[in-house]
């Protein structure tokens, strides 16, 4: 089946490994967290639109990132329909799973300790995103 008439789902796990660096794999499909403080995305200030690495879903506007001194790009409001919730139980506590609505790629996990309007803080791995910078206008 040609790459461009297959959906996300139909994508092997070799298809990701190919298509991913190996961080990102174990991320967005092994559902692993990158060390806080190691994403380039905690920088970014500039305008623009934060995407899903494993399928180039549109995930967060920059007008909704905050620093939430985490160590993890955060964010109290993503995009109308980008993302998908679950339940993770890996640790003592259950903790609200964030994945890419398109891939299914796990993304990081949502908190009630944000800012207002939400009180939500989506703390998301950078390494499972990538940042499309707002065109400038003259």
């Amino acid at each position: 089946m040609p790459e461009s008439d297959r959906t996300q789902s139909d994508r092997s796990e070799q298809d990701w490994k190919r298509d991913l660096s190996p961080n990102q794999y174990k991320v967005l499909r092994e559902h692993a967290t990158e060390y806080p403080g190691t994403s380039p995305l905690n920088d970014e200030k500039r305008q623009g639109v934060y995407h899903c690495a494993g399928c180039g879903q549109p995930l967060y506007a920059s007008d909704t990132k905050y620093e939430s001194g985490s160590g993890w790009p955060s964010f109290w409001e993503p995009l109308p329909g980008a993302v998908e919730t679950s339940t993770d139980h890996k640790l003592a506590y259950p903790r609200t799973e964030v994945h890419c609505a398109a891939c299914h790629g796990h993304l990081g996990h949502v908190f009630d300790d944000g800012p207002q309007p939400t009180g939500k803080r989506y703390c998301m791995n950078g390494v499972a995103m990538t940042f499309d910078p707002a065109a400038k206008s003259d």
